[in-house]
């Protein structure tokens, strides 16, 4: 019987077909292979926690050697969970999942793009350019602020910190558009949903 796990990684990593004729069909096919993967993977209840999302996230990395990445550490993808988890299950779901996925497979080009020396890390310079390449716009008190929370002593960002950096700011920008509700962007909470934003993520 074959692995779910290994499947599930070797298909996301696939690339998407070029011929438009049967772009549309192959896609369709390709949902339907991966949510039952995903179904195997997560069980009865459809959910995959933290623990299972870093298997499968760690074993996807080890087969990129040039991104020299030691993997997810656990509290990382509790976070990446919490970002994501938008029914307060603690778990993510299919939707969820796939949505994570096609991010991180993005951004894992990005950090490529900027990893010149295959070191594994960028540094923090590098971080901005690389955060404005994934759409994010930001000011200099924010990238600050990100090289505070994400570099290692040296301003260098590993790719785990760099994933939960823009899970963060993906999460946090659908967060504040979904407050917005006037589109005027200013939003008003009071302090038990700045909590609840705030604390889970």
């Amino acid at each position: 019987m074959r692995c779910p796990k290994r499947e599930v990684e070797n298909m996301i990593e696939a690339d998407r077909p070029s011929h438009s004729s049967t772009k549309a069909h192959e896609e369709s096919e390709e949902q339907k292979q991966f949510r039952n993967i995903f179904r195997q993977i997560a069980g009865d209840d459809m959910e995959i926690n933290a623990e299972e999302l870093r298997n499968v996230l760690n074993n996807v990395v080890k087969k990129h050697k040039d991104l020299r990445s030691e993997g997810f550490e656990l509290e990382s993808c509790r976070s990446m969970i919490a970002l994501m988890d938008t029914d307060g299950s603690g778990k993510i779901n299919f939707d969820e999942f796939r949505h994570l996925w096609d991010k991180i497979k993005s951004w894992q080009k990005i950090f490529k793009r900027y990893d010149t020396d295959h070191s594994g890390t960028i540094n923090s310079y590098e971080m901005r350019n690389a955060v404005n390449d994934a759409g994010f716009r930001l000011n200099n008190q924010l990238y600050d602020i990100i090289t505070m929370r994400y570099a290692d002593k040296n301003m260098n960002i590993d790719f785990d910190s760099f994933i939960c950096c823009f899970v963060r700011l993906d999460a946090m920008f659908r967060a504040f558009h979904a407050f917005d509700k006037d589109g005027d962007g200013i939003i008003k909470l009071n302090v038990l949903e700045w909590l609840q934003l705030t604390l889970y993520a």
